[in-house]
């Protein structure tokens, strides 16, 4: 289910705010690609709000089978479907609500020629030309790692790339290119965009991209409801939007 009006969220937002007699810590836990959103907006939200995020952030996969495990969480901030799961089995309160969509993008080491990426022939091109090639490891529940291995098989390269595959378990994969231990990464666009010593490339060609909605949802035993709830209408409020598409990232659909 999603929250519509934006009007809800600024309402919300200031009951939430008349009601914080007492300063408390907001337990969040989020995918990836949120991240970076989530902690930029940290500094104005306890400073506005006298809260404290407390943020830990993992792949979609390891927050389900955490949650799911009964860890404390007062908002989750995951893909949809995660989100619907975990409301399925109880361990998240029920209000599902859509914060933003992402894609998957591509970035270099800085200085390096830029690849044409604009076809699916040239990124194939790419990407057998590539001696070594980061992205997130779908063992551990990384939306993208998953997506990409898919991809692979189906542009019929899975065999001439598996080799050269440099997987990261959590976090940006642009890292091991900055720091000259993968030539290419590829990974959803708000977890590379910005990471210092690379440069980004750009999505992926339209045919082949994958767009991931990421969600928010109290935890079914969520301590902090009041703040909780202000974080999201933060997170949906109009002010967050270009800072949104700084980070590679859309506003969901209201």
């Amino acid at each position: 289910m999603q929250i519509a009006h934006p009007f809800f969220f600024a309402a919300l937002f200031s009951l939430a705010l008349s009601q914080a007699a007492v300063a408390v810590e907001v337990r969040v836990l989020t995918a990836g690609a949120m991240k970076e959103m989530i902690l930029a907006l940290a500094p104005d939200f306890e400073r506005t709000t006298g809260h404290k995020v407390m943020l830990d952030n993992d792949t979609a996969g390891g927050l389900s089978r955490r949650i799911e495990g009964g860890e404390a969480v007062d908002l989750a901030v995951i893909t949809a479907p995660v989100i619907d799961a975990l409301i399925g089995k109880g361990k998240l309160a029920p209000g599902r609500v859509d914060l933003a969509t992402v894609g998957i993008g591509v970035v270099v080491k800085e200085g390096a020629p830029l690849p044409d990426i604009s076809s699916i022939e040239a990124f194939k091109r790419l990407l057998l030309a590539a001696k070594s090639v980061a992205h997130v490891d779908p063992a551990s529940g990384g939306t993208s790692g998953i997506y990409l291995t898919g991809l692979y098989r189906r542009l019929g390269i899975a065999d001439q790339i598996t080799p050269k595959l440099v997987l990261v378990h959590g976090g940006s994969s642009a890292l091991l290119v900055a720091k000259g231990e993968a030539e290419i990464a590829i990974q959803q666009i708000s977890e590379i965009i910005a990471v210092p010593g690379v440069i980004f490339v750009g999505p992926l060609p339209t045919e082949i991209q994958d767009t991931t909605t990421y969600s928010a949802a109290l935890g079914a035993h969520a301590k902090e409801r009041d703040a909780a709830n202000a974080l999201i209408a933060l997170l949906r409020s109009a002010q967050t939007v270009s800072l949104l598409r700084s980070k590679g990232m859309k506003p969901a659909a209201p």
